[in-house]
């Protein structure tokens, strides 16, 4: 872990004097904002006796698909550049000979990104808060769908910091992560297409649709919480390899 605050810090500051981070962050509020606000409306013009037990943090975390989509492209766009611009500009071989462990680099680079990522959905929590003022709110809820919110993202940011290690190109990083989340969230959302059996438990088991929903309940499945741990640590594993093969190839 040598090394891993300096970097750290010099990954976040990047992010942010960058014009990138706070396109990305903007576009996603903007969304986000219009997506709640959509809910809000709906919900407020719907009759009482057709809600039955949801309500709009429900809708907002578990029912609509402007939930995800914004993730299958902010994550790659957050990432694409931590490996693939060092090695193009070539001061990946500067910090691979600074006193500087592997871990700690992969390490420092991935956690920038994660609060890249904390930040941007920091702002959501003002919509709960408006909610509070005028209704009630489940806590349970909003805690459980935060934490699947994050879980997920930081399995999304794991995938894009293993492709940005493994290509040169910033784009090739993130059409790449984009492809690899895609690939994941479209395989969960096969549990609506195959029939009961192994496969469709493999689905059901995968799907951030299903999860979401789960959570947007108060419902904590360990299950996926595992297998989120394994999205994260899986390729931060294979980043590893690859940027040791770098310092001693």
């Amino acid at each position: 872990m040598r090394g891993f605050w300096p970097i750290f810090k010099r990954e976040l500051f990047s992010l942010f004097v960058t014009p990138l981070a706070w396109v990305v962050i903007t576009s996603f509020l903007l969304l986000q904002g219009l997506h709640f606000f959509l809910i809000v409306v709906n919900f407020a013009a719907a009759p009482a006796e057709s809600l039955g037990d949801s309500g709009p943090v429900q809708a907002f975390f578990g029912q609509t698909m402007l939930l995800y989509v914004p993730l299958l492209l902010v994550c790659p766009l957050l990432t694409m550049r931590l490996f693939a611009e060092e090695r193009r500009s070539g001061t990946i071989e500067t910090l691979l000979t600074a006193p500087v462990g592997t871990v700690g680099v992969v390490l420092a680079k991935y956690a920038a990104a994660v609060a890249t990522y904390v930040v941007m959905w920091a702002p959501t929590a003002l919509y709960i808060v408006i909610l509070a003022r005028t209704g009630d709110v489940d806590w349970r809820v909003v805690g459980t769908s935060y934490l699947s919110v994050f879980a997920i993202g930081a399995g999304y940011l794991a995938l894009g910091v293993m492709t940005s290690a493994l290509t040169q190109s910033q784009l090739t990083a993130a059409v790449l992560s984009a492809l690899a989340i895609s690939g994941l969230f479209f395989f969960g959302f096969a549990e609506f297409i195959v029939p009961d059996g192994p496969a469709h438990d493999l689905a059901t088991h995968v799907s951030v649709w299903t999860q979401m929903n789960d959570a947007s309940r108060g419902l904590l499945d360990s299950r996926r919480l595992v297998f989120d741990a394994t999205v994260v640590l899986l390729p931060l594993f294979v980043t590893v390899r690859a940027v040791e093969a770098w310092r001693w190839g």
